[in-house]
């Protein structure tokens, strides 16, 4: 049973997490051979303040 784990920053709409979880589970299930029924797929939203690049937070640019 594949798991996936998709890390991203908070503020897209749940229609965009929705195809994004559709179109994960079918690249998975095509790429290994996996039933639909079995891959799980994992959302992990970070607010702008928990993500820094260079020092620098997101939310303080």
């Amino acid at each position: 049973m594949p798991y996936v784990t998709v890390k991203m920053l908070e503020g897209r709409t749940e229609e965009q997490k929705k195809s994004l979880v559709e179109k994960v589970t079918d690249a998975v299930s095509e790429t290994t051979g996996a039933p639909k029924e079995n891959v799980v797929v994992f959302i992990e939203e970070m607010p702008k303040n928990h993500y820094a690049v260079a020092g620098k937070r997101l939310s303080d640019q």
